[in-house]
């Protein structure tokens, strides 16, 4: 972990990725209040589609009740919407700003990760610093048509030998997978789908940790 953070969460679990176009019935703060009664103590905030007042509106809403739940709550992509609502990080994929860009403006106390896809952008990651990386897809995902090519269970051991930075694997993760992707490297499961779509959500959250004990 980054010396200077005032967080204390260890990098490491099931991560949440709270996303309405998954299950657009359903609030997203019974999402969040759900998971985390599962023992989910990592979220982010993914809105691909929503105007940026729509946005700020919403998540600012979900980093106040993930702050009450004593929860990390991250941003993905937007660094000037995670500083509008003092977000605890932002999570970056590979078209977002650069990471030392995003960081000379979070400042060294957010936490920043990086989505990753491949040995070599692992390997530029590493070299950066960031606080994670998400790996993937490991699987095809429910959530996105135009993913990256799937890397599978071989892909992650792969790399887990490239960094010592923590690596949350990502991509069309169901419950019974988290073992064998443990086993693999990883040092924690990122799950929209799988968490957001469920008719239980609790249930399922604690069905994912159940397999990380």
């Amino acid at each position: 972990m980054r010396p200077g953070l005032t967080r204390t969460m260890p990098l490491a679990g099931l991560y949440v990725i709270l996303d309405p176009t998954v299950r657009s019935s359903r609030p997203l703060t019974e999402v969040l209040d759900a998971a985390a009664a599962g023992g989910a103590r990592i979220f982010q905030y993914r809105n691909k589609t929503a105007s940026m007042k729509a946005a700020y509106d919403e998540a600012l809403t979900l980093r106040t009740r993930a702050k009450h739940l004593g929860v990390l709550f991250l941003v993905n992509d937007r660094c000037d919407l995670a500083l509008a609502i003092d977000a605890d990080g932002v999570h970056l994929g590979q078209s977002d700003l650069p990471y030392p860009s995003a960081r000379r403006l979070l400042g060294s106390e957010k936490c920043i990760g990086v989505s990753t896809h491949n040995a070599g952008q692992v390997h530029d990651a590493d070299r950066l610093g960031p606080d994670y990386i998400g790996f993937g897809p490991i699987f095809a995902p429910a959530s996105k048509a135009d993913h990256d090519p799937v890397v599978g269970l071989e892909g992650l051991r792969n790399v887990r030998a490239l960094t010592s930075l923590p690596v949350f694997a990502i991509g069309g993760i169901q419950a019974h997978h988290v073992r064998p992707l443990m086993d693999a490297g990883a040092n924690g499961i990122a799950v929209v789908s799988a968490v957001v779509g469920a008719s239980d959500i609790t249930a399922e959250v604690a069905r994912f940790t159940g397999q990380m004990l």
